[in-house]
């Protein structure tokens, strides 16, 4: 039986991601009506500024008194799309305070104070939703902590920033360096006048700590994700990536231990053979992989990013918000019954590979092997090129922890032989 009493919504931010928000929900008013069972209003929208024009939008329901809106008491959800921490996180608190369930699309709140925020959801028995809050339109959050609730996840590895994922693709495809890729993506709209979030690896760790939170059932905050950016990278580390059959990626990796006692969440550069698929991603796209015991291997593709991809995200999560809201029920909430402890980025293992700047003498090989040999890091292959006294030399190892590769190079770099460590780059999904 249909409800004729309209759900009451308070919107949040109208930027790009709001006002897009805001005119789905009018453009596809019956069809959401249809699917929730009750018809949603748009009941308020906070910004900074009312006095800007917003089209499609009743200048009658825009204020600038987010605190005011929210405890309307009327109010059957809020969707928070102004993004930072405050003064999202002291709304979101106090729409649960006054009966209302949250949409957020906030992944820096979530990252750094997503547990108390499960705990006022909670409390108050409403929900907390944040699809959008991850890799855009990809259905990515509801998977984790739905369709593959009974399973367990070993591994959660991806691209989840478009910007980055565009500059090393036009710097793998055309050659480009760091700065002219960068440029590029600005000039088009791909990446911030600020673009520090997005290369320095801040915004794709704030989602691995949300992704690795959700797959091992585990309280996992920013602080505790490894972040390196990428503006290191250049076109001889993709040159060196080519010839070993690979590209470069910012992947962000959430994987189990071995022996499944701790966990590891981090963000960083990395060659990935062009055999894995996330290779294949290309441009401003995101993709995630997923590794577990029973569904196997999973991929999630798709738009990361911009107005109607997280509204859509945004969207889906009001949907079922609204539907528990008419059942009188709540969704899941967080799920950290295995608090396993998180281990620091020197227990990581995985593949390097590393290239030095040499002299060109007999016995410099050897003296590198040796240096290896003594930190119990294992080579797979040397490749050596000299001329005019001078050699590069490039060393891939085997598996080894991040801890014992410091090691090694804090040691080559006391050679006298070696003249520099040009690059190190980890190798993944192999």
């Amino acid at each position: 039986m249909m409800r004729t009493r309209p759900l009451k919504v308070a919107l949040l931010g109208c930027g790009v991601v709001g006002s897009e928000v805001a005119r789905i929900m009018t453009t596809h008013a019956d069809d959401l009506t249809a699917r929730i069972g009750a018809p949603v209003e748009l009941a308020g929208v906070a910004v900074r500024r009312a006095s800007r024009v917003r089209e499609g939008i009743d200048p009658a329901l825009v204020t600038t008194d987010a605190t005011a809106l929210v405890k309307r008491g009327d109010i059957d959800v809020v969707i928070e799309v102004i993004g930072g921490i405050e003064p999202a996180r002291t709304l979101i608190t106090t729409a649960f305070e006054h009966g209302a369930s949250v949409v957020s699309a906030n992944k820096a709140l979530l990252a750094q104070d997503g547990a108390a925020l499960h705990a006022a959801a909670e409390e108050h028995g409403r929900d907390l939703y944040y699809e959008a809050a991850v890799a855009g339109a990809i259905p990515l959050i509801r998977p984790l902590r739905e369709s593959l609730a009974g399973d367990k996840i070993n591994r959660v590895m991806g691209i989840v920033n478009g910007t980055t994922n565009f500059i090393l693709d036009k710097m793998d495809t055309t050659g480009a360096g760091y700065q002219e890729a960068l440029d590029e993506a600005t000039a088009l709209g791909y990446a911030e006048a600020d673009p520090t979030a997005d290369v320095e690896g801040f915004d794709a760790a704030a989602k691995a700590a949300i992704l690795a939170g959700i797959a091992f059932h585990t309280r996992v905050r920013f602080d505790d994700v490894y972040r390196e950016g990428m503006a290191e990278v250049t076109a001889a580390d993709f040159a060196s990536a080519k010839e070993m059959g690979c590209t470069i990626k910012l992947l962000a990796i959430c994987e189990r231990a071995a022996d499944g006692a701790s966990v590891t969440a981090r963000v960083h550069p990395a060659m990935i053979p062009l055999s894995h698929p996330l290779a294949s991603v290309r441009g401003a796209y995101n993709a995630v992989f997923v590794e577990s015991d029973a569904a196997g291997q999973l991929m999630f593709y798709g738009p990361g990013a911009g107005g109607s991809p997280t509204a859509s995200a945004v969207l889906g999560d009001l949907v079922a918000v609204c539907r528990n809201r008419l059942s009188g029920a709540t969704g899941p909430g967080e799920s950290a019954y295995a608090a396993l402890p998180v281990s620091p980025m020197g227990d990581v293992v995985t593949r390097y590979h590393i290239s030095l700047d040499v002299a060109d003498k007999p016995g410099v090989l050897a003296q590198v092997a040796t240096v290896f040999a003594e930190h119990g890091v294992s080579i797979d292959t040397v490749r050596q090129q000299g001329k005019d006294g001078e050699a590069s030399l490039v060393v891939v190892t085997h598996r080894a922890s991040d801890a014992s590769l410091t090691g090694t190079v804090e040691a080559l770099r006391k050679l006298d032989t070696v003249r520099g460590v040009a690059s190190i780059m980890r190798v993944e999904g192999e």
